[in-house]
């Protein structure tokens, strides 16, 4: 079985201006922030990034944005990163905000198939803006869309080189459902292992849905 293991220079020049991104994390925590660090670096511009958050000031998802290379920011909560809020108030950077429910939600559908699903959350709000409204049972729903992404970019403990991969504590947050819903899914993680080393029973995203792995 060749390895899935490769270089952080292979991996981030899959990644190229104009691309939908997601990233995983929350709060910068589970973030692949070498990643950050890399694509700041190569500069790559008009990214759509779909994540949990904006980050912090100079964490997670925030470099990228300080840094002029996000088109449009696709999360639940930006109020931790003061930049976001000033970049969507000039105009300077699209925002789309989503109840963090419906978020997850719309990625686990992305990676299962789905075409969609039915939730009150957001009903007679802003949310329902621009959305088909569905009744059920005499109650009404919002149809919610599912996300998907050119790459996703998520962050792992420890993985064997087929790209079995196992989270760590709160690393375990949006990672997850992130490896099953993109084209070509990227993992960074502290640790790599042989295959074998891994009990099945502790593997938290199977290597089917990792393309590529590199070492921190």
């Amino acid at each position: 079985m060749n390895s899935k293991v490769t270089s952080l220079e292979h991996a981030m020049s899959l990644v190229h201006d104009g691309m939908t991104v997601m990233v995983g994390g929350f709060m910068a925590c589970g973030t692949p922030e070498l990643f950050m660090d890399a694509l700041v670096e190569k500069g790559v511009k008009d990214l759509t990034i779909i994540c949990n958050d904006g980050g912090l000031p100079g964490r997670g998802v925030a470099k990228l944005v300080s840094n002029s290379q996000v088109k449009k920011l696709i999360a639940s909560h930006v109020g931790m990163t003061p930049e976001v809020g000033q970049r969507m108030n000039l105009g300077t950077m699209a925002v789309e905000l989503i109840p963090q429910g419906t978020l997850v939600e719309r990625i686990r559908c992305g990676g299962a198939g789905i075409g969609g699903f039915l939730t009150p959350t957001g009903f007679g709000t802003v949310v329902q803006e621009g959305k088909q409204v569905i009744e059920v049972g005499g109650k009404s729903y919002l149809l919610e869309l599912p996300l998907r992404a050119d790459i996703a970019l998520i962050g792992g403990h420890k993985a064997d080189t087929m790209g079995n991969l196992i989270y760590r504590r709160a690393m375990r947050n949006f990672n997850p459902p992130m490896a099953t819903a993109a084209d070509t899914v990227i993992a960074l993680v502290r640790e790599v292992v042989e295959p074998g080393e891994i009990d099945p029973d502790f593997v938290h995203t199977p290597g089917i849905f990792i393309d590529y792995i590199v070492k921190a």
